[in-house]
C-alpha cells in the first residue's frame, strides 16, 4: 500500500492573504498546507478520501492519472468543494466516478452540486455514481474499507481503516466501541488542529493522548492550523514514532 498525504491543512491552515504570521512567512515547504485529503494506492485501486477546494492542485502535483473512486468523510466544504474536478477522470476513463458517503453526505452534495446530479446534464458535466454507505465494512474492487464513526462536535464523521492504515480527521470524540476498530493499526493519520481547546477538533495534547492509546507503529498528525506553529518547532516536542504530516508525504505499508 502507498499512502500519500495530499493535504494536511485546514481552511485556517493554508496561506492567508496579507497574513504576516510565522507560518505564512515560512520558507519551509512543510508549512505550506492544502486542505486535508489522502490518496491510497492498493492492489491496483486508486482511491482518494475527500475532494476539498484544493483537489485539482493536489491531483496535478501528484500527477495522478488514474482515480477509481472517492470516499467522503463528511459534508463540510473544505472536504467536498473540489468534486467538480473528477470530470478530468471521466474524460480519461470514459466511466462514471463512484463516490461513497453516508446518505446525509450524498444528500448535501446533491444540493451543492445540483448540476452534477441533474437528470438532464449539460454536456461535459462530471459524471458520478453515488453509493451510500453505513457504518459497516464495504469494498471497492476487492479492497475492504471499514468506516469508523467519530464526532465532529455534533456532526457524525466517518474515518476509515484500510488494512493496517487508519485515517481519522475532523473529530473531537470517538466512542470506545469505534476505537476498537482502530487497534492494531500500523499507520495512523489523526486530526491535531491546534494547541488551545476547540469546539470540534482535537488539540495537540488530545491527539497525542489518543495516538499513544492506539499505539500505532507510526502516527502522523493532519488538519493542522496556523495556530499549531511551525513544523520544525512542533516536531521537536513529539516522540519519534509520532510526526507531523506534510503535503506530499508518502508512506509505504
Amino acid at each position: 500500500m502507498l499512502i500519500t498525504l495530499l493535504g494536511t491543512g485546514t481552511s485556517s491552515g493554508v496561506p492567508l492573504i496579507g497574513c504576516e504570521c510565522d507560518v505564512c512567512r515560512s520558507v519551509d515547504f512543510r508549512d505550506k498546507r492544502l486542505r486535508s485529503s489522502v490518496h491510497v494506492a492498493l492492489d491496483g485501486l486508486s482511491l482518494v478520501i475527500d475532494t476539498g477546494p484544493d483537489f485539482r492542485q493536489q491531483m496535478l502535483r501528484l500527477d495522478l492519472k488514474q482515480l477509481d473512486a472517492v470516499v467522503f468523510t463528511h459534508e463540510h466544504k473544505d472536504h467536498t468543494a473540489g468534486l467538480d474536478e473528477v470530470r478530468a477522470y471521466n474524460f480519461r476513463s470514459g466511466q462514471d466516478m463512484p463516490i461513497y458517503g453516508r446518505p446525509s453526505v450524498l444528500s448535501q452534495l446533491e444540493q451543492e452540486f445540483a448540476y452534477i446530479f441533474a437528470e438532464h446534464k449539460y454536456p461535459g458535466t462530471p459524471r458520478i455514481k453515488p453509493i451510500p454507505i453505513q457504518n459497516d465494512s464495504f469494498s471497492i474492487r476487492g479492497v475492504s474499507i471499514l468506516p469508523i464513526q467519530v464526532m465532529h462536535h455534533k456532526l457524525p464523521v466517518f474515518g476509515y481503516r484500510i488494512g493496517d492504515f487508519t485515517y481519522l480527521t475532523d473529530l473531537n470524540f470517538i466512542a470506545d466501541d469505534e476505537l476498537e476498530k482502530v487497534y492494531g493499526t500500523k499507520v495512523l493519520v489523526l486530526d491535531a488542529l491546534q494547541r488551545l481547546p476547540h469546539l470540534s477538533h482535537f488539540t495537540l495534547d488530545q491527539a497525542l493522548e489518543l495516538a499513544n492509546r492506539i499505539g500505532a507503529t507510526r502516527t502522523y498528525f493532519t488538519h493542522i492550523s496556523h495556530k499549531l506553529g511551525l513544523h520544525r518547532e512542533v516536531e521537536k516536542e513529539l516522540p519519534p514514532h509520532i510526526r507531523l504530516g506534510f503535503d506530499g508525504l508518502q508512506i509505504r505499508l
